[in-house]
């Protein structure tokens, strides 16, 4: 399983994008203010809706970064320099294998999603915590 990023209505992808299982769409309370972020987050969930990928909405991008092992906390000094942390408001998770069922986690995952929507929950959403 690849983590890809999307962002900036780029799709920045060197697989087949057909392999994409699962969006992960990342704001925060003040993302949520964000009036173009919003029409952004809405047109990729009409993407995904239309090609069959899962959305799965999360809390809090910095967590996000920490437990995708882009941002630690250990190195403060590190996180400082010039170069920006990466946008993670989109997160394609794409399965190269043909069978998406080969990883139990995103099989779980999907099946979190599948449920949700059974519930009318088109986007669910799940909140974060600090550390």
């Amino acid at each position: 399983m690849t983590l890809e990023e999307f962002s900036a209505g780029e799709q920045k992808t060197e697989s087949d994008p057909d392999n994409v299982v699962l969006c992960l769409l990342a704001a925060d309370e003040d993302d949520d203010r964000d009036v173009a972020l919003q029409i952004h987050f809405t047109l990729i969930q009409a993407f995904c809706c239309e090609n069959d990928i899962n959305i799965l909405r999360v809390s809090n991008p910095g967590r996000l970064a920490e437990l995708l092992l882009l941002e630690t906390d250990a190195n403060p000094a590190a996180s400082e320099g010039a170069e920006q942390p990466p946008d993670l408001h989109c997160v394609l998770v794409t399965n190269p294998h043909s069978s998406q069922w080969k990883d139990p986690a995103l099989s779980q995952l999907i099946c979190f999603c599948r449920e949700s929507r059974y519930m009318d929950q088109w986007v669910p959403v799940i909140n974060l915590p600090e550390r």
